[in-house]
């Protein structure tokens, strides 16, 4: 299942934009336009599948603080996924502000998908009157007031009121799992350097700190994964790079280190450069051999040797094979590595108080990268011109 169409309105700056994903897609623009915010409303979309709507906004400042100017009445969405099974499904969700308060509730939810030819509701919020329907052959039946929480989804709660079929549950487990990438920290005090408690991980946080179990995790278990970091490793650093190795640190502890043919002793994570762990995390997420489905980078090229843009960009395009991957620059370099790679670009730009956005996927971006990089049209203007 993949994105097909985002509809927002009244988040931060996006105070009404449609978005059409495709598989590899670049959201560009200078600082500023809304780039991160894009990010940031998928991160939104996942956690009210997930149950914690409610804590999310209270931690980030209340409803006030994301709706547009902060006078914009409500936030809402609308979600059209498709492509594999249970087939295509519109997602809509509506949380109204009270008054000017930081105070909300979810006055709208609904959950519709197709069954061959036929329209079904499978959710139907209105407030606190709600309907949600068991199966593709089942009635429609009613979820009593006092179980709903205005401020959580009823999609989040959804194993409340079923006994376990398919088409909701997997459309929830969809879109909690998006993994959604910004601020990793990679400095000298983080946790990413430090040797961890050896577990079976597979997928990175979206904070980046448990690094070190999932690549311990598929490094030593996946052959096609190793050769992957392998490969990139060599790329970036020539022959001199050997492989990862996992030493013991102490009881059930693991710890990351590097083994360089230059060097007798091996480099810890604690010793490697901001530049190096950033683009072992890069590799990582972009070469898992089971990813979410979506992935989504805020500003990869960040502390990266320019050197390492064209590898993460060839990875980036392998992952998007297998997921749908969303990466937002303002670096010429990074857009540069893209250019003869195809992607989804969209261009975001300033207007009026609000974000505008366009996809350049069509005969207008062809026409302008038969003489220019994205990167060299980036700096020209051009392409926001295009907007």
């Amino acid at each position: 299942m993949r994105i097909k169409q985002l509809k927002i309105e009244g988040f931060r700056s996006l105070k009404n934009v449609t978005w059409e994903p495709g598989d590899l897609n670049i959201l560009i623009g200078p600082n500023g336009t809304g780039k991160s915010n894009l990010l940031r409303f998928l991160e939104l979309m996942t956690v009210a599948a997930e149950g914690g709507l409610g804590k999310y906004i209270q931690s980030i400042g209340g409803i006030g603080a994301i709706v547009w100017d902060g006078q914009a009445e409500a936030v809402s969405f609308s979600l059209a996924c498709g492509d594999d099974y249970p087939g295509p499904m519109l997602y809509e969700l509506r949380l109204s502000r009270f008054g000017q308060s930081n105070v909300y509730s979810i006055d709208r939810e609904m959950l519709t998908g197709k069954d061959n030819l036929e329209l079904l509701e499978f959710i139907n919020r209105r407030r606190r009157k709600a309907h949600f329907r068991e199966n593709t052959t089942d009635d429609i039946h009613e979820i009593k007031k006092e179980s709903i929480d205005d401020q959580e989804t009823i999609l989040s709660a959804i194993s409340t009121f079923t006994a376990g079929f398919d088409e909701v549950p997997s459309f929830k487990e969809y879109l909690s799992s998006f993994a959604l990438y910004h601020d990793v920290q990679v400095h000298q005090g983080s946790e990413i350097r430090r040797p961890s408690v050896s577990r079976l991980e597979k997928r990175v946080d979206s904070d980046g700190q448990n690094l070190i179990n999932v690549l311990h995790t598929l490094y030593t278990t996946d052959r096609e994964f190793e050769r992957s970091i392998d490969t990139a490793m060599r790329a970036a650093f020539g022959g001199d790079y050997e492989k990862l190795v996992f030493p013991p640190a102490a009881d059930q502890l693991i710890q990351l280190r590097v083994r360089w043919r230059s060097l007798k002793r091996e480099q810890s994570a604690a010793d490697l450069s901001d530049g190096t762990l950033r683009f072992l995390f890069l590799l990582t997420v972009l070469a898992s051999p089971d990813p979410p489905p979506v992935i989504a980078i805020d500003e990869p090229e960040t502390g990266l040797h320019p050197g390492m843009l064209p590898i993460i960009a060839e990875y980036a395009v392998e992952a998007a094979m297998r997921t749908q991957v969303v990466i937002t620059t303002h670096s010429p370099q990074m857009l540069d590595a893209f250019t003869d790679k195809n992607p989804t670009t969209t261009v975001m730009k300033w207007q009026d108080g609000e974000t505008v956005l366009r996809n350049l996927d069509g005969d207008d971006l062809a026409y302008w990268l038969k003489e220019y990089t994205l990167g060299a049209l980036f700096k020209s203007g051009e392409l926001e011109s295009m907007v």
